[in-house]
């Protein structure tokens, strides 16, 4: 049986690897000392917002904090923070076999390209998890919202993909992943609003003000993607071209229309509102800093963005945990947009 590696334990490594363990297939883990620990005493727990539920014994989780375990591995899935993207390249250029698989399952859009450049003798691949995940205890991660897996187009990648099946967790590839990832990204520019909220982003989505914000921001990165001959792909049942306007309808009309958008566990936060709780350094640089660094290489600004980069900064560095309501935040960010063309 082909070997897996999930290579970053934290929330989305330990729920893909735990369907893909809880199905059968043969899945080790590495990680940090903290996670390990948790997985070696309690196993994994893994559920659904639509109530489906998978259980791993402790016995049955092959986890540790040393790069050595990848070394096996037919498949690895990276799934660490892109801060830790070199890092982990260096690491796992030294332990893996030539022609081993790498998927990167991360944020941003550069992250494949590191990991390619570090691992000349690997197949790396770009892919997206459009889901968010929660950890509700130790060992056990909830998927809190839907979407399906993305992975680049590979014939490496055939054997593995009736395992994700198998663990009901469908491949779609794709032959250009960059409008996929971007069209992920788009979405993601809410993770930061969320973070300044400091709410469930059930909640959050379904305030007219919060969503406003979202619009202007992902306003912002469409209109400079038209610009650098750039669609993103199309990852919702509207374009995305079209949610900014549909993000502005008065609430009770957007409960209705983009339902799909709040099919969300009400307890689920972003990623980054997560990060800013546990006092950790957030991905920020490597969401809405995509779309402030797309507007520099078009000679353009990206004003909107460059304000949750420097309010996510500033929250990260605070010694109390923000909470912007939502007019004050689109008030200023609206500022920010005027001073910027005026």
């Amino acid at each position: 049986m082909a070997k897996i590696c999930v290579y970053g334990a934290g929330l989305v490594g330990c729920y893909l690897g735990g369907r893909l363990l809880a199905s059968g297939c043969d899945v080790g883990f590495v990680g940090r000392a903290r996670m390990a620990d948790r997985l070696r005493a309690h196993g994994l727990t893994l559920s659904h917002y639509d109530g489906r539920r998978w259980q791993v014994a402790p016995a049955r989780v092959e986890v540790s904090t040393a790069a050595d375990l990848a070394a096996a591995a037919d498949l690895v899935l990276v799934t660490v923070k892109s801060a830790a993207t070199e890092t982990v390249a260096a690491e796992l250029a030294a332990v893996l076999r030539p022609g081993t698989i790498v998927v990167s399952f991360q944020n941003g859009l550069g992250n494949a390209d590191a990991l390619r450049a570090a691992l000349p003798g690997n197949i790396v691949l770009a892919g997206m998890v459009p889901f968010n995940v929660i950890e509700r205890g130790p060992g056990a991660f909830h998927q809190g919202s839907a979407g399906i897996l993305a992975v680049q187009q590979a014939p490496a990648m055939r054997p593995f993909v009736d395992m994700f099946m198998k663990a009901a967790l469908p491949l779609r590839q794709y032959a250009d992943m960059l409008p996929v990832q971007w069209a992920k990204l788009l979405l993601n520019l809410n993770n930061a609003i969320n973070a300044l909220a400091d709410l469930p982003l059930k909640q959050e989505l379904s305030q007219r003000a919060y969503r406003r914000c979202l619009g202007l921001a992902q306003q912002e990165a469409l209109a400079l993607l038209k610009q650098a001959g750039i669609r993103p792909a199309r990852m919702t049942p509207l374009p995305a071209a079209w949610i900014p306007s549909v993000l502005g309808l008065p609430d009770a009309v957007f409960a209705w229309l983009g339902r799909a958008m709040l099919q969300i566990d009400p307890l689920a936060r972003s990623s980054m509102s997560d990060d800013l709780a546990a006092g950790r350094a957030t991905e920020i640089d490597w969401i809405n800093g995509e779309v402030v660094r797309l507007a520099l290489s078009l000679g353009q600004a990206a004003p909107v963005n460059a304000l949750l980069c420097q309010w996510v900064h500033e929250a990260e560095r605070a010694d109390s945990r923000p909470s912007w309501p939502g007019e004050a935040l689109l008030a200023s960010l609206r500022g920010g947009w005027a001073r910027q063309r005026g």
